[in-house]
C-alpha cells in the first residue's frame, strides 16, 4: 500500500483478491506474486480477527501499532487488544524465492493445514485456512445485502 502525499492510501498497490496456496512440508508458503512488491522483503504477521493472520508490510505495520499505542491502557479492552495483536506478531522474512515461514504459534492459531487462502483486504493480506475461508466467504455473502444498508445507514457507503 502506498500512501500520498495527503497521507490517504492510493488504489496502486492496495491489496485486493484472494489466492489459494499450499504450505510445503516445512511451513513455508509462497505470497502470491501480486502482493509481494506491497509487501517487501520483510513482513508483519499476526494474530487477526476471524481466527486468520494479518500480514502486514512494514510501513503499514507502523501505523498499525502508532494507532495502538495511541489508546489508553486504562482500557481494559485496549490492553487486551494490544496484548492480542502485539505480542502475536512476529516479523518474517520473504525469501528469494517469494516464500514465508509460518511461525508455529501463529499457524496452530489460524488452523492452518495444507491449503491455505490470501485474502487483500486494503493495507493488509489475511491469511485463512482454505476451509474455514470457504465458510466465512459463504456466509458473509449471505450478509452482503444487510451489511450494505447498515454501512449505508452511517453513510459509509
Amino acid at each position: 500500500m502506498t500512501v500520498g502525499k495527503s497521507g490517504k492510501q492510493t488504489f496502486h498497490d492496495m491489496f485486493i483478491g484472494e489466492y489459494e496456496h499450499s504450505l510445503d512440508e516445512k511451513k513455508r508458503i509462497s505470497l502470491p506474486k501480486v502482493f509481494r512488491s506491497g509487501l517487501g522483503t520483510k513482513v508483519v504477521m499476526t494474530r487477526g480477527l476471524d481466527n486468520c493472520l494479518f500480514v502486514y508490510s512494514r510501513s503499514a505495520w507502523e501505523r498499525v501499532a502508532a494507532k495502538l499505542q495511541e489508546l489508553s491502557f486504562a482500557q481494559a479492552d485496549t490492553r487486551g487488544f494490544n496484548r492480542f495483536i502485539l505480542s502475536g506478531a512476529a516479523e518474517v522474512e520473504v525469501d528469494g524465492a517469494g516464500r514465508i515461514l509460518i511461525p508455529d504459534h501463529q499457524k496452530e492459531f489460524a488452523g492452518l493445514k495444507k491449503n491455505v487462502v490470501f485474502a487483500g483486504v486494503s493495507d493488509r493480506v489475511e491469511v485463512w485456512d482454505a476451509g474455514r475461508w470457504n465458510a466465512y466467504k459463504a456466509k458473509i455473502e449471505k450478509d452482503a445485502e444487510r451489511m450494505a444498508e447498515t454501512l449505508g445507514s452511517i453513510g459509509a457507503l
